[in-house]
């Protein structure tokens, strides 16, 4: 379908190329948090930020944020960006793209010689994938007042958090509480990252919730014995129980997520003792990753997941812990008004869309504590992510950019 745009996609399709390319040598696309390499996209992103009018700036959580002053000093800000880090070997487009499509947002007024009430902010986000401090979204957690002492105090490289910041620009020490009050709106577009428009020949998806996310530790204690001369009749196999949940596990969430709802759980960690190919498995530790849309569902399979553990070891004989919470974090839903606009933003520029849930995190999730808070995604080929392969069409992003530019504009009014 051939669209009469209100942005421009080579710049976009630029802006992209031109951040592939500072990539760490052999290691495309290869550009993480708290990195001399990190630090050239930052310095492309200020050329680019500064050649489209913005004032340009490193916030005290290490954002760098370009603003384009509004026409009613005070009324407050919307905000619109993403990140330029990426994981190891991650990908061209993986918040790229989210940066790139606010870049062009500012750009599009500009030319349009539209001056909006409210400032307007385009944003990079510091470290939003989990970076060598352990920590994800730290930019956006600094930002809203979540980035505690022992996270900012967590080392690496014999650095800590705190000094990872002040390298990039920032003041960690103005972090112990949320650093803005006046951002009225967020907005975030990002790759998909799953096969869901792709599928269904979609060119949007509104963002109704980030799933949240729940991390779950489970022991089984089995009993090391001899592989060979152990009688298998008489084994307290640790991996064998452990593998046995592994498969409850799998099919409960398979199971959950035929509803309505986004629901998904994995066993991401998984380790034994002692690793020997000769003893029987003495011990396994199993770390589930489990996400839901709904607060309910994640519930439901905490309470379903207690009835696993305790069936697995009466039917294997092997003794295991009742499951450890690590960590868990609520869903955060999209607001409700700016959903709407996005509906109404995607009718306006003729973009087929639909509302979904995301799986992943985003930095969305913590903005919305700050803000009236919203995303959309755009499809990805194949749903990969965080891969080399990785790959979206310009097309469909500046797509994803018309309508951030028009949600912007109904933002403007809306708002007051």
């Amino acid at each position: 379908m051939t669209r009469n745009l209100a942005v421009n996609p080579s710049r976009i399709a630029e802006d992209i190329d031109d951040l592939a390319a500072i990539t760490e040598p052999d290691r495309p696309w290869t550009r993480r948090s708290f990195t001399p390499m990190f630090l050239r996209g930052r310095e492309y992103l200020v050329r680019r930020f500064e050649a489209a009018g913005l004032e340009t700036r490193i916030d005290a959580a290490g954002n760098l944020i370009g603003r384009r002053p509004g026409t009613r000093p005070g009324l407050g800000t919307i905000m619109v960006g993403s990140h330029s880090d990426t994981v190891p070997e991650g990908g061209r487009f993986d918040g790229i793209a989210g940066v790139s499509v606010a870049l062009e947002v500012a750009r599009a007024l500009r030319d349009q010689g539209v001056r909006l009430e409210h400032d307007l902010e385009i944003i990079d986000f510091l470290a939003e994938e989990v970076s060598a401090f352990g920590i994800s979204c730290v930019g956006s957690r600094g930002m809203t007042g979540q980035l505690k002492p022992e996270m900012l105090a967590r080392l690496a490289d014999e650095r800590s958090l705190a000094a990872g910041i002040a390298e990039v620009g920032g003041a960690p020490e103005q972090l112990s509480a949320p650093v803005r009050t006046d951002v009225r709106a967020f907005l975030e577009l990002h790759i998909e990252q799953g096969t869901v428009l792709e599928e269904a020949h979609e060119d949007i998806g509104v963002v109704t919730a980030i799933a949240g996310i729940t991390r779950i530790e489970i022991i089984v204690r089995g009993r090391a014995d001899h592989a060979g001369t152990t009688r298998m009749g008489s084994r307290q196999d640790a991996l064998v129980a452990a593998a046995w949940l592994v498969i409850a596990i799998n099919q409960w969430a398979k199971k959950k997520a035929e509803g309505p709802k986004h629901f998904a759980a994995t066993v991401g960690e998984f380790a034994i003792e002692p690793n020997a190919a000769n003893v029987v498995p003495s011990s396994a530790r199993l770390l589930v990753d489990a996400r839901a849309e709904r607060r309910e569902d994640m519930l439901e399979f905490q309470g379903a997941l207690a009835e696993m553990v305790r069936q697995v070891a009466l039917d294997t004989g092997v003794p295991i812990d009742a499951p450890v919470t690590i960590s868990d974090n609520l869903p955060t839903p999209g607001d409700p008004d700016v959903l709407d606009i996005l509906d109404a933003a995607c009718e306006a520029v003729g973009a087929r869309h639909r509302r979904m849930a995301s799986g992943a995190g985003h930095d969305t999730a913590w903005m919305a504590r700050i803000a009236k808070a919203a995303m959309i995604f755009i499809p990805c080929l194949g749903g990969r992510s965080h891969s080399p392969d990785e790959w979206a069409e310009t097309d469909d992003i500046a797509l994803g950019a018309a309508v951030l530019l028009d949600a912007v504009r109904q933002l403007d009014v809306r708002l007051g």
